[in-house]
């Protein structure tokens, strides 16, 4: 009796094991089917609407990332002053930026892997991307603080910050580095999302975060009178928040591309390709905003009212960057699942639209900022010479953003291939080198403002011809040009 029991138990066992494992193979051919029908949104179809579809979102987010910065400088401007306007939107923003653009590049890696590994069904190696990726945002993130906080002081003395506003600078950057982590995290998870097709909950995300900042600042600056550190504190509040939003997200995501925080580790061989792409990527972005500090050394050098000028026509030429910067995610994201899922044609129809309609939004935008350039400048102070000298520079940059647009779309495109060595390097050499010599051989001989905004459109050009060139070379030798 006692054996005919043990044999039914084992049955029963036998038979609940085979049930488990059903149920389990089930659950994986559901997350399996699921996440091929999401890749197939970027996988198929026309690929301008695709491309649209896509880019919308980023486009929205990327505008209220703009009016988020932009808060910041309208109300210190209006309710503190030029000279707190400086200080946060002159020198210490050029540092921010350096900072970000090594965030947005890592997140980029981690972006390209996810897609890639998405876009060709290998759900492990999703898995994988997304806890190391997390992991590297959290390391990072906290580096950099360290490195901020020990370091700002300086870095503001090398970039000839004027006196009058070199007290509340430092104040806000080191603020703002007590936020690096979650900004790094945040980059990370929407980067992860939109890795995967999910290019509106970031947008969400992003918007919560703007309306949380807009209250703070209203509190901080102008309820309770802190300056430039309300302005700071209200600020990596709302990155925390976003930070947050993202994170949570991810655990309650169905897919492969789900968090778990205990299995949040780092998994060095993902790690490995994660940053050969990240980090490329992050200098590449760095080597704009290295090169903008010699730029914005040379622009200290011609007073309060030049430094804030320039500093609201960095928030003027948003509205371009916000475009573009769009784009380029969403060819990375776009180009990343088709070459993980080998389908090449449609990596250079991506590329083809891509160039198009970025070339028309850029035309029709840089006409707006032309036409109604003085009245975004009144937005940000009454200051009568600061609105005519920045005035003056609009018309000067909004007409030759067309020739940035190819360093974006095909910087984007050779890093979703799993190409950002070379792209790196021709931006170090075309935009950095040559802007840093520009500014340190041709300003001292014509000192004047137009001599130092002239290194964009050259920089731009010279980058823009280097990329198409090395691009067509890539495409060719890797088999992917086509007939």
């Amino acid at each position: 009796m006692d054996r005919l029991g043990r044999r039914i138990k084992q049955a029963g066992t036998n038979g609940q094991i085979v049930r488990d494992r059903g149920y389990r193979e089930m659950g994986k051919v559901k997350t399996e089917s699921a996440q091929k029908n999401a890749a197939n949104a970027i996988t198929e179809g026309v690929i301008w609407k695709q491309l649209l579809l896509f880019f919308f979102p980023l486009l929205f987010g990327t505008f209220f990332q703009m009016l988020y910065n932009m808060v910041d400088a309208v109300i210190v401007g209006r309710f503190v002053g030029t000279e707190a306007l400086s200080a946060i939107g002159g020198t210490t923003s050029v540092l921010i930026n350096l900072f970000v653009g090594l965030f947005v590049g890592l997140a980029s890696g981690a972006t390209v892997v996810v897609a890639q590994s998405y876009g060709a069904g290998r759900s492990r190696d999703v898995e994988k991307a997304v806890h190391t990726s997390i992991v590297i945002g959290v390391l990072f993130g906290l580096l950099m603080m360290v490195f901020c906080l020990l370091f700002g002081p300086g870095m503001l003395r090398a970039m000839n910050t004027p006196e009058s506003t070199y007290e509340e600078a430092l104040l806000y950057l080191r603020i703002y580095a007590v936020g690096m982590a979650p900004n790094m995290v945040y980059n990370m998870a929407a980067g992860i999302l939109r890795a995967a097709g999910d290019s509106r909950r970031p947008l969400y995300f992003l918007i919560a975060s703007t309306l949380s900042n807009i209250v703070l600042d209203t509190l901080f600056v102008v309820g309770l009178s802190m300056g430039v550190s309300g302005a700071a504190v209200a600020t990596i509040l709302s990155q925390l928040l976003s930070a947050v939003l993202s994170c949570l997200t991810l655990m309650r995501a169905k897919e492969s591309y789900r968090m778990d925080l205990r299995s949040l580790r780092l998994d060095v061989p993902c790690a490995g390709k994660i940053l050969a792409i990240g980090i490329p990527a992050g200098l590449q972005s760095m080597t704009y905003s290295l090169s903008n500090l010699f730029v914005q050394t040379a622009v200290n050098g011609f007073g309060t009212v030049t430094v804030a000028a320039w500093a609201i026509n960095d928030k003027v030429s948003s509205l371009f960057w916000m475009i573009i910067s769009s784009f380029g995610i969403a060819t990375t994201t776009f180009v990343g699942q088709n070459y993980g899922a080998g389908r090449y044609e449609r990596v250079r129809g991506c590329v083809r639209q891509s160039l198009l309609i970025t070339a028309v939004l850029t035309v029709f935008l840089s006409g707006f900022i032309v036409l109604t350039g003085r009245y975004l400048y009144s937005m940000f102070t009454p200051d009568a010479e600061v609105i005519a000298l920045g005035e003056h520079m609009i018309l000067f940059m909004a007409p030759v953003f067309i020739t940035y647009i190819c360093i974006e779309v095909l910087a984007g495109t050779l890093r979703g291939m799993g190409d950002a060595f070379y792209p790196t390097v021709i931006s170090v050499v075309g935009v950095c080198l040559l802007r840093i010599g520009w500014i340190l051989l041709a300003v001292p001989r014509m000192h004047h403002i137009d001599t130092v905004m002239f290194s964009y459109p050259l920089t731009w050009t010279v980058t823009s011809a280097f990329f198409v060139v090395y691009y067509l070379h890539y495409v060719k030798k890797n088999g992917i040009a086509g007939k």
